[in-house]
């Protein structure tokens, strides 16, 4: 029989009644099963599984506009991107994979079809959360795995509650990424999702704002917008990587944006037009201990990594609270790809083979707020081409490192004798995430005091803000030898002594575009230079 709804009785005979029965239900999805998962769903979305197989979160490779190097090869954690974390996804889609959005297949896997689309990885918080490879190696919660009567109503029940994305269900991947809680962003950790401190998260935090991802991360026929710098593919090519702050914070993003949100805030218009908003509300981050070195010679627990031991995670060393590192960035990179050249962007000055690059200075630039991380990782020494261990061998099978190299070796086609050898690489991570309330915003991040004068070498001075020659010539072409002023600020007063005095009288940078003023290559710079000239190189 047909459920009659409202009558109290079980007409169709199948335990349910009234509301309860899916037959009486006005929801779409009451009637969904595991059994019948994901047909239930593509039943009606075939729109959205052709969006979502054309996505970067299900392709994990795509178009990189924003990167200089390999421009029109598509780039991505699939195939050729190397980090200094796991290294490369290359012989170990069963431990990498974990994360895909799939229900277990390569996206590039020919049996991979639309039906290969986890949508409950987004679409049910418990089930994302819960999701892992079971045994015959697909991905879904582990009770999947022979499941019993009560484990398949817990199934059903995923299939049945359908949400928009939550918080859990993007940080079940995003925050556990590199291998463990926190382990690789910096700014992400599961704690995020159940956080009601603003000074931890002034956006995403229970008890205020509660913004949840896509709010900001906006999704369009399944793409979506924002790139960390050490990522490679943009998702939506019509919007771009960049996430703009002032699409909430509207009129901030110009001069005297922030005067006319209230007081004190004079000096942050003075910044908007070179530093991005995160450099100043994101005072710290790690306030869940993130990874800053990791050591493949090692495993965590300190023993060698020689098989002896078993498998493990990689030595690393993790910090908590961390001033990040500031650099001016045009938000392109030249990150490196699997079998690219590493002497091409090999850093002296640090000893280094950067996986990702930034590209960019004061001039040419806005500065924001970096993780800056190392690694100790293998590199075949012919063409000095960074080695991708076999990190299921490392993780999963025996734990040993050469053994590890060796299977490496043989999926790029290298002979397994391949001479290799250690060295360090690095990488910077733009920091998006952790912000704090604006009341915490510190000047002294940057403009420290104790690191003013001319014998120091500030951070801001390795920013390229510098005097462009020595303290005596430099303030002699205005005036007689005097003592330095005693901080930034006086010294800065200068940029307003009648018509305005332009930078470049004593920096290798102009200000003039936006500020206006008097530069030293102006006619009227006379008004300000009465004493010794300065040779400056801009003017000949």
């Amino acid at each position: 029989a047909s459920e009659i709804c409202n009558d109290g009785i079980d007409n169709d005979c199948n335990g349910l009644i009234d509301a309860a029965d899916p037959a009486c239900s006005t929801d779409p999805h009451a009637g969904n099963t595991w059994n019948n998962y994901p047909a239930d769903c593509m039943g009606c979305h075939d729109t959205q599984f052709n969006e979502m197989a054309n996505s970067t979160h299900y392709k994990w490779v795509g178009d990189t506009p924003d990167m200089v190097n390999a421009p029109g090869t598509l780039q991505g954690k699939l195939t050729n991107a190397v980090n200094s974390y796991c290294i490369n996804i290359v012989g170990d889609w069963k431990i990498c994979g974990k994360c895909h959005v799939g229900r277990g297949l390569r996206p590039d896997d020919q049996a991979a079809n639309l039906a290969n689309i986890d949508c409950l990885a987004c679409h049910n918080e418990d089930y994302g959360l819960a999701r892992t490879r079971i045994a015959d190696g697909t991905l879904a919660p582990a009770i999947a795995d022979n499941p019993d009567a009560a484990d398949l109503a817990i199934l059903d029940s995923y299939t049945q509650n359908i949400s928009a994305p939550k918080t859990g269900n993007c940080l079940k991947c995003h925050a556990n990424a590199g291998g463990g809680n926190a382990v690789k962003r910096g700014d992400l950790s599961m704690e995020t999702i159940t956080n009601a401190d603003a000074d931890f998260d002034v956006h995403m935090n229970t008890t205020a704002s509660d913004v949840q991802c896509q709010q900001c991360h906006v999704f369009t026929n399944h793409k979506t917008i924002g790139r960390g710098s050490d990522l490679r593919p943009t998702d939506d090519l019509s919007r771009g990587s960049e996430i703009k702050c002032y699409t909430c914070h509207t009129g901030f993003e110009a001069r005297g944006g922030h005067a006319a949100a209230g007081a004190n805030r004079t000096d942050a218009d003075d910044h908007v037009l070179h530093v991005a908003c995160q450099s100043c509300h994101v005072d710290e981050f790690a306030k869940v201990a993130t990874e800053m070195h990791r050591d493949w010679t090692h495993h965590h627990d300190g023993t060698p990594a020689d098989g002896v031991f078993g498998p493990g995670h990689p030595h690393a060393d993790k910090a908590a609270n961390l001033q990040p590192e500031f650099r001016f960035w045009n938000r392109t990179n030249d990150n490196y790809l699997l079998g690219d050249d590493g002497s091409r962007t090999y850093n002296a000055a640090t000893d280094t083979y950067p996986t990702s690059s930034l590209l960019g200075d004061l001039n040419d630039g806005k500065l924001y707020p970096f993780k800056y991380k190392t690694a100790y990782q293998p590199m075949i020494i012919d063409g000095e081409k960074l080695l991708p261990l076999d990190t299921l061998v490392y993780l999963g099978q025996t734990g040993d490192a050469v053994e590890a190299i060796e299977s490496g070796l043989a999926n790029m086609g290298y002979p397994t004798t391949e001479p290799y050898t250690w060295v360090t690489t690095d990488t910077y991570q733009l920091l998006n995430h952790g912000v704090a309330p604006a009341g915490r915003v510190d000047c002294q991040k940057c403009h420290n005091n104790s690191e003013w004068g001319i014998e120091v070498t500030s951070m801001l001075d390795a920013q390229g803000y510098a005097l462009k020659g020595a303290k005596t010539d430099v303030c002699s072409q205005c005036h007689s030898e005097k003592n330095l002023k005693r901080d930034h600020f006086q010294m800065h007063n200068h940029v307003d002594k009648g018509a305005g005095m332009d930078c470049l009288f004593c920096h290798d940078f102009s200000r003039q575009p936006e500020r206006g003023g008097i530069g030293p290559c102006d006619a009227n710079a006379s008004d300000f230079v009465d004493n010794i000239p300065f040779n400056h190189p801009e003017c000949n």
